[in-house]
């Protein structure tokens, strides 16, 4: 049997496996915290999830990066409610990521300039896709993307970085010899506490 690794009862090793498991996120794409789920709240009170492409976890500041289109249900929703909450699961580690706080819509600021510059070509070219996402089709294919240099000019006004700054983590590592499952908080200084699993 595999010796239990050291954050199974240790809060601030928990915390460190955490934002190391966030923050190769963005890097390795075949990382399960690359694809995270995007909780948010419609208009009607409703919850909404979606998958999202995470762009960038840093511990130091607290920040979770994805992008999206600015017309898309998702940032009109954060615009209204100003919070998210993104889950994550690898099933290979048994390990459960979910974080939540305020989130902000970067859309025409210097953020939101360098996460364009840095993204790549065939993303630009969703986010110039007439109609808009989740525009009603008459058929699956009745809409139109742009070439990769239209997209250029054509997508720049549709992309927006969003940035959650974490003000809750949760942390739940499934063993048979004893789930661990604990919460931090960002007003608490990211002092942890064990919940039960």
């Amino acid at each position: 049997m595999d010796p239990l690794p050291p954050f199974h009862d240790d809060l601030e090793a928990a915390l460190t496996e955490i934002w190391r498991l966030l923050e190769a996120g963005p890097v390795l794409r075949r990382n399960a915290f690359h694809m995270p789920a995007l909780a948010t709240v419609d208009a009607a009170g409703q919850p909404q999830v979606r998958t999202v492409v995470l762009r960038a976890a840093d511990r130091a500041s607290g920040a979770l990066r994805f992008h999206c289109d600015r017309r898309s249900d998702k940032a009109v929703e954060i615009a209204a409610t100003g919070v998210a909450a993104l889950h994550g699961y690898d099933s290979d580690a048994k390990i459960q990521i979910r974080a939540s706080g305020p989130a902000r819509l970067h859309t025409d600021d210097a953020l939101a300039e360098a996460a364009w510059a840095e993204s790549r070509a065939m993303s630009r070219v969703c986010y110039g896709a007439d109609p808009a996402p989740g525009a009603v089709l008459p058929t699956g294919g009745a809409y139109a993307l742009p070439d990769a240099e239209t997209a250029l000019t054509t997508g720049r006004p549709n992309f927006c970085a969003v940035v959650v700054e974490v003000a809750r983590l949760e942390f739940l590592f499934l063993d048979r010899r004893g789930h661990r499952r604990a919460a931090w908080m960002r007003a608490d200084g990211w002092r942890g506490c064990w919940l039960a699993p």
